[in-house]
This record gives structure tokens, sequence and C-alpha cells, in this order.
């Protein structure tokens, strides 16, 4: 995939219906969604158990854009490959999962898949400076990881706009995760932020019989988004 900084909405299905995963992912893309995110969790490292590998591969042929596959797992190293055997475009890892994330970026980066390094709210950006050329993503977590429609955690945008600052002129995506609607996405992406996920602020309201609801939500974020970028 061609790197750019232009706005990328990506849904995260954990907000999708849980019986119609093949045609909640067509029903996003169809209706405007950029990447799909998939949140994987472990009931260990954050309270909530979500996506193993098999379901993930399930995901795959349902998939024409990009697959974003966010670990919130410890440890991560040992399913790496299981999750980019599954069809992972992106594996993203938490730095704070792992005593040597170093080692990690290398091994995800090895599979052939892009890889993202994750910061929850409380990780000082500090964290990965070290770790630049090994990414080709920064994720800042809005919310505490584990659970969707959580309330937006404001300190996250002078976080993005210090990764925007750090990054330079690297070919690294910034993404946002939790609390992105139509009001905080203009937030985070006057401060750098290219790539928003979005659960319920994406799903509210529609359905697998009724799409366009999708539509409308991805829009209103996309614009809110790029009409601040705009301004500035």
């Amino acid at each position: 995939m061609t790197f750019d900084r232009s706005i990328k909405i990506a849904p995260s299905i954990l907000s999708a219906d849980f019986a119609n995963f093949g045609r909640e992912i067509q029903a996003i893309e169809a209706q405007g969604a950029d990447w799909v995110h998939v949140d994987v969790m472990d009931g260990h490292f954050v309270p909530n158990l979500t996506f193993g590998p098999p379901a993930v591969k399930a995901f795959r042929p349902h998939v024409k854009t990009f697959m974003d596959v966010h670990l919130m797992i410890a440890p991560v190293d040992p399913y790496i490959e299981a999750y980019t055997d599954a069809g992972a475009d992106m594996i993203t890892a938490h730095v704070e999962a792992t005593p040597h994330i170093h080692r990690t970026l290398q091994a995800i980066r090895a599979t052939g898949a892009k890889a993202g390094v994750s910061l929850n709210p409380g990780t000082p950006l500090s964290a990965i400076e070290h770790l630049m050329d090994l990414v080709d993503m920064v994720l800042i977590m809005t919310v505490n990881p584990g659970f969707g429609g959580q309330k937006f955690i404001h300190s996250g945008i002078e976080k993005t706009r210090q990764a925007r600052a750090m990054i330079g002129d690297r070919p690294i995506h910034i993404q946002i995760d939790g609390g992105v609607t139509p009001q905080t996405a203009p937030l985070v992406a006057e401060a750098g932020a290219d790539v928003l996920v979005a659960g319920s602020a994406v799903f509210r309201g529609g359905s697998v019989e009724n799409p366009s609801p999708y539509g409308d939500n991805i829009r209103a974020i996309r614009e809110a988004a790029e009409n601040t970028r705009a301004a500035a």
C-alpha cells in the first residue's frame, strides 16, 4: 500500500454484529471504510476476550481494503506468525506487553507484515523514541484498552502532536483508537493523526440490512477531520 497522510477511517469490527462478520465487513467497505480494524484481546493484558487467529482467518476473505490487527495480548511474540498467516496486513503490538518491543517489531516485519507500536494513555511517548526506524505506524490509545464505547482521553491530543514531531519525514502513520467521533476526530487530525479507529461511532444506527448509516457515520468523521486540516 502506498503511504500517504490522507485521513483514513478504520472501523473496529468489535462493534459489528458478531453473527454477521462477513457481511458487516463488506458493508463498511462499501460504505467508505479505508481499513478494517481488528481488536484482539486476551483477557489478560486487557479485561476482555475477542478474536483468535481462526477468526481473523475467517474475516480475511471479506476484507478487500487493508486488515489492521491490533494485538492487545501478552505475550505477543508466540502469536505473531499465527496472525500474519491468518492474513493481517498490519500487526500492532503494545510497548507495555513485552519486555523486548524492539525484538517484537523485528519479528513482525520478518513475516512481511507492516509493524505498528501502541501506547496506552499512561505510557509516555519516550518509550518508543528509539523504535522509529522499525515501525510503520504509531497507535495512540485515547481510552484504556479493553472495551468499546469509552470516553475519549484528551491527553492523547498533545501526545499525538509530539508523536508527529518525533516522526518527522518518516513514512509512519499515526493511528488514534478510542472515543473517536465527529467531535474528537478534528482534535487529533489537527495534531497530526491520519488513521482514525471508530467502533460504536461507525456502527451506530445501522445494520447489514440497513448499512447506509455506516456510510453517514464514516463521512461525518472523515469530513470533520479533513475540515480541520483544511483550515489549519
